[in-house]
């Protein structure tokens, strides 16, 4: 019986039961649940001209932390679209070690105050590098519940006003989360193209023959008319491209005017489209200008850039049409006719449409342009650019958002109307008052419906096909990155997702691990100093069963 304690102790200091006691319970606590996964979207990257956009950097593995809480660069910060303000988002991606910003369910329902903000923020994210993975992530209700939880406890320790010992407290038994990105660091795709596609809308040669003062078609001056596709915005995402819409209700509407008057047209038309636009410069119109069979320009009466003819937020209800121009029009020049003619065709039609005219320089220091007519004007062709836009500045310019769309489809018919007639009018030299688009030529939704999906150049030939459809000598080229000095470069990007597991935050690791030493510290002593407990309970078990015996027989003899 005295080697039982021993033995006891002896199982003990075997190891199997010591190594479950400490770390059974260890694991319950610290074992984190199961993750959560969300669909997410990488920030654009790109650089123009030397200089970088977006972050090179595409994996996380951080403590999520709200925009109110993180400190260090081993936080992720999780937040909405709505909340991040511009200095936010600058101290971001400044020190913190990542980004996940989940967007609104519904633009349309937002303010207008909220929706300036957003477009505002889109073209701050885009006007610098960040050094730290930005991702975007759609609305999903599972992940506002985690930007709740995590934003409720920093609010409430901070509202509350709670002592130290209440704030430790509330910081251990808080639920953290660890918020998971995979994926290599994003590589420079080497064939990066910008694709740009260009076709003519000539005369009828039959029309030209009965008329005496007729020349050849191909000596008629050209009017150019120019859009670019927006292929993305803050992420790989394609917004509303108006441009492209108005520009291909024009080919198709200036086609079949000119299949069908009787009249002979006093000008060539030639359409272009590139990719890009504003975020590259207007690389598209760069090369397209750089190419040797553009000797049509050499008898060019003046270029005609469509640039957010349509914005797709905005909380004004009426519209209005701005000509930016490099230089004010002289009177008696064909920018300054054609200008009149666009103010006569809103004001005939009864659209309230404001049309006026904004002068900019250019400014040669800088190497980013302002507008794309910029890039012809350089060359001294007669140029302007059509915008709904007042300035160069606005964020309107690079937002992915829209808002209504039936104001958008509403104020793309207009527009297509006001810019078709004047146009129109202009070529064949017909009085302002007149109504052309009437009847079989009227302009109707069906007309420009399909080219709002358009999301590229190549994208399912839907504009080549619309070229090839309606104009002549229609050809498709590519600008491509030079290997050596590029003036744009993409980068390949992957699908990854993001995972968020729920845990416990730093501060309960230490909590948890004081807790560990008091408890290692109890099972070593009861280890240690086991026989000895042992002895002290046997003896005063037995001293208490000696005691109840005595008792028991001094009562036996009372009784006898």
């Amino acid at each position: 019986m005295l080697n039982e304690p021993d033995t006891f102790s002896d199982m003990f200091r075997s190891g199997i039961p010591y190594i479950l006691l400490i770390a059974l319970p260890a694991l319950i606590c610290c074992s984190p649940v199961m993750a959560s996964e969300f669909e997410v979207m990488s920030m654009s990257k790109f650089d123009v001209n030397g200089q970088h956009f977006g972050s090179r950097v595409s994996s996380i593995s951080l403590e999520a932390r709200s925009l109110y809480s993180w400190n260090t660069s081993r936080h992720c910060v999780l937040t909405r679209l709505i909340n991040l303000s511009v200095n936010d988002f600058d101290k971001i991606r400044q020190g913190a070690g990542g980004l996940i910003v989940m967007l609104p369910p519904n633009i349309l329902e937002l303010d207008v105050e909220v929706k300036e903000h957003i477009t505002i923020l889109e073209q701050e994210m885009l006007a610098h590098t960040g050094t730290v993975p930005i991702y975007f992530a759609p609305f999903n209700i599972n992940l506002e519940k985690i930007i709740d939880d995590i934003t409720h406890t920093t609010l409430k320790a901070f509202s509350q006003n709670q002592t130290s010992v209440a704030q430790l407290i509330t910081s251990v038994s808080a639920n953290g989360y660890h918020a998971t990105v995979g994926g290599a660091s994003n590589v420079a795709n080497k064939n990066s193209k910008i694709p740009i596609i260009y076709g003519e809308l000539a005369p009828n040669q039959l029309l030209l023959k009965p008329n005496e003062n007729a020349v050849d078609g191909q000596k008629l001056p050209v009017i150019l008319i120019t859009a670019t596709l927006k292929t993305f915005g803050v992420f790989n995402e394609y917004p509303v491209n108006s441009d492209v819409t108005v520009l291909l209700a024009l080919v198709e509407l200036l086609s079949k005017l000119h299949s069908t008057t009787k009249m002979a047209p006093n000008y060539r038309l030639l359409f272009l489209i590139s990719d890009t636009g504003l975020l590259l410069n207007f690389q598209g119109s760069k090369k397209w200008l750089e190419i040797d069979d553009n000797s049509a320009l050499q008898n060019v009466e003046f270029v005609l850039c469509l640039d957010t003819i349509i914005e797709s937020i905005s909380s004004n209800p009426d519209m209005a049409i701005y000509m930016h121009v490099s230089k004010p029009p002289k009177e008696k020049t064909s920018i300054s006719h054609f200008f009149k003619l666009l103010k006569s065709s809103a004001e005939k039609f009864s659209y309230n449409i404001t049309v006026e005219g904004v002068h900019k320089k250019i400014n040669l220091a800088d190497t980013k342009l302002a507008w794309e007519h910029e890039r012809f004007s350089i060359k001294r062709y007669p140029s302007f650019t059509l915008s709904s836009l007042k300035s160069h500045r606005s964020p309107s310019r690079t937002t992915i958002f829209k808002d209504d769309e039936t104001r958008i489809l509403e104020h793309t018919l207009k527009a297509s109307r006001i810019i078709a007639e004047a146009l129109a009018s202009f070529i064949y030299k017909m009085e302002p008052t007149s109504s052309i688009f009437d009847g079989q030529f009227a302009i109707k939704e069906e007309n420009i419906l399909p080219y709002f999906g358009i999301k590229s150049v190549l994208h399912n030939n839907d504009v080549k096909d619309a070229f090839e459809k309606y104009l002549n000598n229609v050809k498709v080229i590519y600008d491509k990155a030079d290997s050596r000095d590029p003036d744009f470069m993409f980068y390949n990007e992957n699908d990854v997702k993001l995972n968020v597991y729920r845990v416990k935050p730093a501060i309960f690791d230490i909590f948890l691990t004081i807790l560990i030493g008091f408890y290692l510290l109890i099972v070593f002593l009861g280890i240690q100093y086991f026989p000895l407990f042992y002895n002290i309970v046997s003896k005063l078990t037995r001293d208490e069963t000696s005691q109840q015996t005595n008792g028991h027989y001094t009562e036996r003899l009372k009784y006898k």
